[in-house]
């Protein structure tokens, strides 16, 4: 069984300066889905990819300090898709789907 739980960060660097990290430890999730990261990839420093031993992947949107989702999970997933495969939609960086085999999230 997962622990799956989703929070907006309306923007990740601004939360984890807030205490996210201190958070998200408490609530010992499986997986975490973030909207609003509000971040570019090359924004997220590896303290923001791979908290407290998660595992992330990112659908970032082409504007800067837009919209943007992420996934962390402590298991890594059979597979991960980012997008859905149509340029006017996956530029605002709003989908990412991981398959772990008995559940999918998105």
């Amino acid at each position: 069984m997962f622990r799956i739980i989703t929070f907006n960060a309306n923007g990740i660097r601004s939360a984890s300066r807030k205490g996210f990290f201190t958070w998200l430890r408490t609530m010992s999730p499986d997986v975490l889905c973030m909207q609003e990261l509000k971040a570019q990839e090359s924004d997220l420093t590896e303290d923001l990819r791979t908290p407290l031993g998660f595992r992330g992947y990112f659908h970032c949107a082409q504007k800067k300090g837009y919209s943007g989702c992420g996934l962390w999970s402590r298991v890594k997933p059979f597979a991960v898709r980012t997008g859905f495969g149509n340029s006017e939609f996956d530029a605002e960086g709003r989908y990412v789907e991981a398959d772990f085999g008995s559940v999918i999230v998105i």
